[in-house]
């Protein structure tokens, strides 16, 4: 996580100067030998995902979820903890559901308060946070999405809800591991 290139993201400034934070990134794991990489912010993984080629697929952690999430029901929930999750996140289920020709409606809840507990460290209270929203948007949508990786530890709390809560860790390295050429 770069704290600089999220927090400009977030901003309503110029969007040339957080993609040059994340091809810097990039260019550096070229460098290095990376052929596949995982873009794990779901913020800055529409930046990064846009940067692939010339021999480098990146992966955004969270379009593997998304994908699943529009095949599991037209009526998508999405918790997020920082608004500048919600127009990439919501973005991508647009596209994923334009790709398997479903019709959704998307339901979004930014929980109050559960990013300053992520960066203070109360990991109890950041999955508390989320997995109230989530069971309190979960009576009106199919399938619930964690929009951000670090939620995933509150999907434990949410076992048993009657409909899917997906979050992005699995289906990401499952994607990555696809995508790694074999030698």
């Amino acid at each position: 996580m770069d704290p600089e290139a999220l927090e400009l993201a977030g901003q309503d400034g110029p969007r040339e100067r957080v993609r040059a934070v994340v091809a810097g990134y990039l260019s550096e794991l070229r460098e290095a030998g990376c052929e596949v990489i995982l873009c794990t912010c779901s913020t800055l993984g529409e930046v990064a995902e846009g940067l692939s080629g010339d021999g480098l697929q990146v992966i955004r952690i969270d379009r593997p979820m998304l994908r699943r999430a529009v095949t599991l029901g037209p009526r998508i929930g999405v918790i997020a903890a920082l608004a500048s999750t919600v127009e990439p996140t919501t973005r991508v289920l647009a596209e994923e559901a334009a790709d398997a020709r479903a019709d959704i409606s998307v339901e979004v809840s930014v929980v109050a308060g559960a990013w300053d507990a992520f960066l203070s460290g109360d990991a109890e209270g950041y999955r508390s946070l989320v997995a109230h929203a989530a069971l309190a948007l979960s009576v009106r949508c199919d399938v619930v999405v964690l929009a951000q990786a670090s939620m995933e530890p509150a999907a434990a709390q949410l076992a048993g809800l009657g409909i899917s809560v997906l979050t992005s860790p699995r289906s990401a390295v499952e994607a990555v591991a696809a995508a790694i050429p074999s030698r």
